[in-house]
């Protein structure tokens, strides 16, 4: 039986939690293309005080049909207080 939409947002961030050790934050976007689902998920990778200066980042991940993953790259890095630009 095929996953829904929910199920495949949340073994995307579940899988990306296990191969990073990262808390996550949301799922930001999915959508189901040729070569399987392209998730991103934002991730919390510094906690700081205050929250608004935590450090979040952008992570693409690819899952197969079947749910299983087959790549994820960090695709940008800010501040949680930060509107716009990254973190160099």
């Amino acid at each position: 039986m095929p996953m829904n939409v929910g199920e495949i947002a949340m073994r995307a961030r579940d899988q990306l939690i296990g191969l990073t050790g990262l808390q996550a934050g949301t799922v930001s976007s999915l959508a189901h293309r040729e070569d399987g689902w392209h998730i991103v998920v934002d991730m919390i990778e510094l906690k700081r005080i205050p929250e608004s200066s935590d450090i979040l980042a952008t992570y693409e991940v690819v899952l197969d049909e079947k749910g299983n993953l087959m790549s994820y790259e960090r695709t940008q890095r800010y501040y949680r207080g930060q509107v716009e630009g990254k973190v160099q």
